[in-house]
């Protein structure tokens, strides 16, 4: 259950970095605002887990990142996409 954790906690972390980046990059001060709470979340929740992570978890906390990451590079597209009234904006 650890494992699962560590995964998504990684994953939602890496996904709100990577959504601050792009939110406050495009201007998006209220947005900005919302994520930096979210990273917050997630960066205690890792705090938590992470000092007694075994072999299986440190896998899981490893590959988080790198979907998370695409993740909000393509969710950041979309949402993009959408305000620009272009709702059949693909991925």
């Amino acid at each position: 259950m650890t494992a699962v954790a560590l995964l998504a906690s990684t994953f939602m972390l890496v996904f709100f970095l990577g959504l601050q980046s792009l939110v406050v990059n495009s201007g998006h001060k209220a947005m900005a605002f919302g994520n930096s709470l979210a990273i917050g979340l997630c960066q205690l929740t890792l705090y938590k887990l992470a000092p007694d992570a075994s072999g299986i978890e440190i896998g899981a906390y490893l590959i988080g990142g790198p979907f998370g990451i695409v993740t909000a590079m393509l969710t950041f597209k979309w949402w993009k996409g959408r305000r620009q009234g272009h709702p059949e904006v693909k991925a």
